[in-house]
């Protein structure tokens, strides 16, 4: 059963950054490390080591993965995998749930699926540059073998 690569592990640690220490992240959720929500009582200390945020990193990620193996019923390369976990790790499972790329891609129209990545770009009704390279990123990834 295919896991989460390194490239897709490298892809989260660019978009999503390290902070060693407690913030809110914009939709107000307590976040640390790599994109990591923290839930209460998780945390005794507002801060982490390197350690802590690689272990949060492979748990959070493992759980992503999990998600889209649980809601996609057709084959995926490694690549796709890749995409579809780092999408998840960044949107949470519930917007793959309902997305017209999950629909798609279980219908077998990989490469329409794929071109629906490009479409989550945005928050607040903006564009944005981060997301809109991240989700180049997921692309690139879900058209390599």
């Amino acid at each position: 059963m295919l896991q989460p690569s390194q490239n897709c592990l490298d892809l989260i640690k660019r978009s999503e950054g390290l902070r060693l220490n407690t913030y809110v992240d914009v939709a107000g959720v307590p976040t640390i490390g790599y994109g990591h929500r923290v839930i209460h009582p998780e945390l005794s200390s507002p801060s982490i080591d390197q350690l802590t945020a690689d272990a949060f990193l492979q748990s959070d990620s493992m759980y992503a993965c999990a998600r889209v193996r649980s809601l996609v019923t057709v084959p995926l390369t490694q690549g796709q995998l890749d995409a579809l976990t780092d999408f998840v790790f960044n949107l949470g499972g519930g917007r793959l749930a309902g997305s017209t790329l999950l629909k798609l891609l279980n219908a077998g129209d990989y490469a329409a699926a794929g071109q629906e990545l490009l479409k989550w770009d945005m928050a607040a009704g903006v564009h944005q540059p981060g997301l809109t390279a991240r989700r180049k990123a997921e692309l690139a990834m879900w058209e390599t073998a």
